[in-house]
């Protein structure tokens, strides 16, 4: 985005900054195989972003941030919803699919692991009654996709009265052009995009 765009935002009231809470957490969106497996149709040319998420990981479970993966999958009853209708490709996303495994690089052994059916990790899941249980006022987004699933994600968080951090190497998508829009659009009016040197900085004093 050019700069006279973020002028423009800024001088008509947008992109104001939340900043860093007291209790963190780190939602992990959908980081499964359907974006890596290079034969998947949803494959997206991601790697970068896996590496991103194993070095906040690494930093987070040293310093005992908890920390929640989500899966999304689809058993025959909820197939033909409108979701699905939508995007016809979740289909393949079967409970006992290969595609929906969390990409092996990156360790769940100290997480929670979610499952949801919809873009956000908050909707029909316990995640909100999760973070209130820890009274965590931070969420640390990552994941996939910056412009399906982390946006809804970060709407969620800001509707459930949240601090929403999404990082900015640690989310991607299939094209860099929504990517770049969404994460504009996420830091205007969702929640602040922050690089991973600075949500590192920051989980190492928390």
């Amino acid at each position: 985005m050019s700069q006279s765009q973020e002028e423009d935002y800024l001088s008509a009231g947008f992109a104001g900054s939340l900043g860093f809470g007291r209790k963190p957490a780190v939602i992990v969106v959908d980081m499964v195989m359907a974006y890596f497996d290079r034969s998947s149709p949803l494959y997206a040319g991601v790697e970068a972003v896996a590496e991103s998420n194993l070095r906040l990981l690494t930093v987070a479970y040293r310093k005992r941030i908890p920390v929640i993966f989500t899966r999304q999958f689809f058993e025959e009853s909820t197939s033909d919803g409108v979701y699905v209708r939508k995007v016809p490709a979740l289909k393949l996303m079967r409970p006992d699919s290969p595609l929906t495994a969390i990409e092996p690089s990156l360790p769940t052994d100290q997480a929670a692991v979610i499952i949801k059916h919809f873009p956000s990790a908050f909707h029909r899941t316990d995640l909100a009654a999760r973070l209130e249980s820890l009274g965590v006022d931070t969420l640390i987004i990552t994941g996939l996709t910056t412009s399906g699933c982390v946006r809804a994600t970060a709407m969620d968080t800001l509707l459930h009265n949240l601090s929403g951090i999404v990082v900015r190497e640690a989310v991607g998508d299939r094209d860099q052009r929504q990517h770049e829009a969404n994460l504009f659009d996420i830091n205007a009016k969702l929640g602040d995009v922050r690089s991973e040197a600075e949500v590192i900085g920051w989980l190492n004093k928390a």
